[in-house]
């Protein structure tokens, strides 16, 4: 695996010369400006190449809470307003695939091995384990909110939830398996049988074993964060600290890249535009979401950042070229825990 970089403060990227002027402004504010310019054009275009997979996802037809107020339509940001039902059989069936050990090629562990949904969606470890007991290369992603991005995995590999499902079970380091053995697996369990049948209308098979998990997948969103109410018209639903975040969050140009309904995971981006920030490979990434950030330490694909300020302060100097004061820090960090949502009634995170 690539070295960790401790002090990225200390070795900018020159790009063929020097850059000067103070960063707090001038010729520095519109370098940030011009990137925050061009990252959210690259995102409308990301956004649009991805539309087809979006609207060719079989998602479950979603119940949708009653509305308090008025939604605030003109922000970067949107709530989470649509949960898939979790009671269908397809998702019943899922959740129990997503705990079942035998989905893994010696039984050791399944699904949520790596995916702690009682925490926050993952783990707490800057890189899980393989099966050969060596770290895997780059942080778990959070599986909350996955069906939200436009590509799975940090590269953003795959389009589907099924395909990332597939590839999984398959990777001889995490699972070691294949569909073909998981589905003769459960095919010799009457009470899968059954479950199968009931969802699906037949016996265990390939596209029935990936339906399940990617339909269980569907129902792990978070609404109700305190954003969420916010946007939904709740005025009291921030404190003055963290709508001062929140504006900074959009000034500084973090909104270019992390906006949507996912607060971010819906196009690529370059990581050490100015500053190194992290391992440098894989240099292009998907960007993540920053729904329940506060929840999921440690932060970077590497699992180098272990606190939420660290993350920060390092993001806005690697990607906006922008030292930030302890004020803004302190209010963006505000901003972020408030995007922390419920699953199924319970905050995220919680005890």
């Amino acid at each position: 695996m690539s070295s960790q970089i401790s002090d990225p403060e200390e070795s900018p990227r020159r790009n063929g010369r020097r850059r000067r002027g103070k960063e707090s402004g001038g010729a520095a504010g519109s370098k940030r400006v011009c990137l925050a310019a061009v990252a959210g054009a690259a995102a409308i275009l990301t956004l649009v190449s991805g539309f087809d997979a979006v609207l060719t996802a079989s998602v479950a037809e979603p119940s949708r809470p009653p509305e308090r107020h008025a939604v605030r339509t003109d922000e970067p940001l949107t709530p989470i307003l649509n949960v898939p039902d979790p009671r269908t059989a397809g998702a019943l069936l899922g959740e129990r695939l997503f705990a079942d050990p035998r989905l893994s090629a010696d039984g050791s562990r399944s699904c949520a091995t790596c995916h702690d949904l009682g925490t926050n969606g993952a783990s707490g470890r800057n890189l899980d384990e393989g099966l050969d007991g060596a770290e895997l290369p780059l942080n778990t992603s959070t599986v909350f909110n996955a069906a939200l991005s436009f590509r799975l995995n940090w590269e953003g590999a795959f389009r589907t939830l099924e395909d990332q499902a597939r590839a999984t079970i398959e990777n001889p380091r995490i699972m070691g398996s294949s569909v073909e053995d998981v589905v003769s697996r459960l095919a010799a369990d009457p009470d899968m049988v059954a479950s199968f049948r009931d969802a699906y209308g037949r016996e265990p098979d390939t596209a029935g074993l990936l339906a399940a998990l990617a339909d269980f997948e569907r129902t792990l969103v978070t609404p109700d964060s305190p954003f969420d109410r916010w946007l939904e018209g709740d005025d009291g639903a921030l404190s003055a600290e963290e709508l001062e975040g929140y504006e900074e969050f959009k000034s500084l140009g973090c909104a270019a890249c992390h906006q949507g309904g996912n607060v971010g995971g819906n196009l690529f981006q370059r990581h050490g535009i100015f500053y190194p920030l992290a391992s440098p490979e894989p240099e292009l990434l998907r960007v993540p979401s920053l729904r329940n950030i506060e929840t999921t330490p440690p932060y970077f694909h590497d699992g180098s950042a272990p606190t939420l300020e660290i993350a920060v302060r390092r993001m806005a100097r690697a990607q906006l070229n922008s030292r930030l004061t302890d004020r803004q820090v302190s209010s963006i960090v505000a901003f972020l825990r408030a995007l922390t949502g419920k699953f199924r009634g319970r905050q995220v995170g919680a005890p």
